[in-house]
């Protein structure tokens, strides 16, 4: 009989007895077992360090700025324009 392969992944760690019983005993008093408790507690952090380092906070100066920039982009240089006719890459 074939083995049911699964999409969930073990995350092995070492601490010490007190805290891996502390753990439990939280766990516990919200009727959850210990994996669902770390998951719980941690994703929504792990997402808020994942967003933090991939969003940019612009002033509104400089949101302006992009915005204007955007709208009205700067005249390439004539290098640019020439690598561009010639079919090449700036390096």
């Amino acid at each position: 009989m074939p083995r049911h392969i699964s999409d969930a992944s073990r995350i092995e760690i070492r601490i010490k007895s007190e805290d891996k019983a502390l753990i439990a005993r939280a766990a516990a008093l919200e009727h959850v077992d210990v994996t669902g408790f770390i998951l719980r507690k941690i994703l929504p952090e792990a997402q808020a360090v994942v967003e933090r380092s991939e969003r940019i906070a612009l002033s509104e100066r400089d949101s302006l700025k992009v915005l204007d920039l955007l709208e009205h982009p700067p005249e390439p240089p004539a290098k640019l324009k020439r690598a561009a006719k010639a079919g090449q890459t700036l390096l």
